[in-house]
């Protein structure tokens, strides 16, 4: 799989591939990328890639007949181009997985006020919002959205880590221990120690199930439980409405 990035930022990028995980997938051949430099095709002196809003407004737009030419400058045949953007489409996991079965992806990097609403409509195929919420890099939500691609082709990462991460089955991962047995007063769960897998895995089934409950209800509705597991989430509901009546706790 190939990642073409167009960026105003080139070294961010490249410096993201030349490291960790992402650096041993190039290394192996199991991905590869290209970065476009957007300034290079600038054609005044002074290399301007933005301007002021039509419409007035705080705030630069980056010029489309810039952004075009890098568009234009690369083949695109078979590629999926993505622009992230706070206004696009939620990126999951779903989609993730449909990013990874393209053989390219190629993602405009925005800055300032984003990207001229023409360039949009000309050339990008798909928006990708990476939260709710803006930042000042669209390098940032790039490099986002390629890592949450390219760890699921296969080779890059183990089938069986991949199988329980979260938002697998629509859970979050249960908590995870390792060496020394006891830390800050508190030790490692029995039940990790001693070796009974099935044991384990049940216990990792439940910390998932009550892991999603409390931070992400939202899942559940889509999550594959058994009738005994719904009916422990429906008596843990209906007790902690019963320990927490009366009282006023600010949470997340």
């Amino acid at each position: 799989m190939k990642f073409t990035v167009l960026t105003l930022f080139p070294e961010l990028i490249e410096t993201y591939f030349q490291s960790s995980i992402a650096a041993k997938a190039v290394e192996r051949g199991l991905i590869r990328y290209e970065v476009v430099d957007i300034r290079s095709f600038a054609q005044d002196r002074h290399r301007t890639c933005d301007d002021a809003p039509y419409g007035g407004g705080a705030g630069m737009v980056m010029k489309p007949d810039v952004v075009a030419r890098a568009i234009e400058s690369i083949p695109r045949d078979d590629a999926l181009t993505v622009y992230p953007s706070p206004s696009g489409y939620p990126f999951n996991r779903e989609r993730a997985r449909r990013l990874a079965a393209q053989p390219e992806v190629v993602l405009i990097c925005g800055r300032y006020e984003g990207l001229d609403q023409r360039v949009i409509d000309t050339y990008v195929d798909l928006e990708l919002s990476i939260g709710d919420y803006v930042i000042s890099s669209g390098e940032l939500a790039a490099m986002v959205i390629i890592d949450g691609v390219f760890r699921l082709i296969d080779g890059v990462i183990s089938s069986e880590s991949l199988q329980e991460e979260s938002f697998e089955g629509q859970l979050l991962e249960y908590p995870q221990y390792t060496r020394p047995e006891e830390f800050a007063g508190q030790r490692v769960p029995e039940v990790l120690l001693s070796g009974h897998h099935e044991r384990i895995r049940a216990w990792r089934r439940a910390q998932s199930i009550r892991k999603t409950a409390a931070v992400r209800p939202d899942l559940l509705a889509r999550a594959d439980l058994s009738e005994n597991e719904r009916q422990m989430l429906r008596a843990r509901d209906s007790q902690r409405e019963s320990d927490t009546e009366g009282e006023s706790e600010w949470t997340w």
